[in-house]
């Protein structure tokens, strides 16, 4: 009898490994009803983690940034290379007040983002096998919120060359100095590469923030254009020639959630369900559901710059202007760090 009464003491961690679902909703609603919700890494509901950045890690990158959030971190390093416009297929002439310079930064591909989750980052991730779903996933929505956000453009990445005209020495007489055009003969093309060294949940979030303290971060050196070797070369950045750091505009900022239901198998509109915020691996396992809301408050006023939605019919509009301050704190949150 005593060996059968033992039997039934289950650990909480044998709980949540057998009956993981039952083991969250049991967190989430107590038995007490003084006891207030709690998921099992003993956060609240819409409590993220905090970010943890440090920038200038890697001592062979134009710029790198580690970042992490909880148990997932991601290092990331930004490398630029000089590509020469005489190699690209599509190459237009830039025009003097020309507008579509962010256009150039995809038509030419000029931002390379790529992703890599480190073997033993996380269980699932075996050695030997070729990129993962998630991770050409995440390669394509980083890539996609690099030029939808504007987060850079395409004059940073323009690299001149400055040649005087020639003419008769009446004519410069007359003006009293001497005229340059500016030609472009190359630009950089950033290499951003981040790898995930541990992986708990909420992957985009992180990458996001590396690629963003990363770029932050990236200083390229002084390039110019050798008329007589036709080619591009890089100066040692000086007191006169210092590396030129990125502008950055604004600050765009993600924060996900994901939306765990009482039943397994909810219908819509029925039963009751949580919105967790920042969802570590094992909620992301649990979650039907999940909507991830990029905002930038750079200037004061909350704009929501893209919204994607997975799954489920819980979230709608009310709840989605709610979830917006959510990311509004995230974002205070993330600057706060940074500076």
């Amino acid at each position: 009898m005593a060996a059968a009464s033992g039997s039934l003491t289950l650990s909480s961690a044998t709980f949540a490994k057998l009956t993981p679902h039952p083991f969250l909703l049991a967190n989430l609603q107590p038995p007490d009803s003084s006891t207030p919700s709690a998921r099992t890494n003993g956060r609240q509901p819409r409590q993220a983690r905090p970010y943890s950045v440090n920038t200038s890690s890697l001592s062979h990158a134009h710029g790198s940034a580690v970042v992490r959030s909880g148990d997932t971190t991601v290092i990331c390093g930004v490398r630029g290379e000089t590509l020469l416009t005489s190699q690209i297929p599509n190459y237009r002439v830039p025009q003097p007040g020309d507008t579509a310079s962010y256009d150039e930064l995809r038509d030419y591909d000029l931002l390379v983002p790529n992703v890599e989750l480190a073997t033993g980052c996380a269980p699932n991730f075996l050695p030997g096998v070729p990129p993962t779903t998630l991770a050409q996933t995440l390669s394509t929505r980083l890539f996609s919120l690099l030029h939808s956000s504007k987060l850079l453009s395409a004059e940073d990445l323009r690299i001149y060359y400055e040649k005087a005209d020639i003419r008769d020495d009446e004519e410069m007489e007359e003006d009293g100095e001497d005229e340059t055009t500016k030609e472009v003969k190359a630009y950089w093309v950033l290499y951003i590469d981040v790898l995930f060294v541990s992986f708990d949940g909420n992957p985009f979030d992180v990458a996001w923030a590396a690629i963003l303290a990363a770029l932050r971060d990236t200083k390229l050196p002084y390039a110019y254009w050798d008329v007589d070797r036709e080619m591009v070369l890089c100066s040692r950045p000086t007191t006169t020639k210092p590396a030129t750091p990125l502008n950055i505009h604004g600050l765009p900022v993600a924060c996900t959630a994901a939306v765990f239901t009482a039943r397994e198998r909810q219908k819509r509109g029925g039963g009751q369900y949580w919105i967790l915020v920042d969802p570590d691996r094992l909620e992301e396992t649990l979650c039907d559901e999940t909507v991830t809301m990029v905002v930038d408050n750079t200037d004061g006023e909350l704009k929501i710059l893209t919204i994607s939605k997975n799954g489920g019919t819980v979230v709608g509009p009310a709840l989605m202007r709610e979830f917006a301050n959510v990311a509004g704190a995230r974002w205070k949150e993330f600057r706060a760090v940074l500076q």
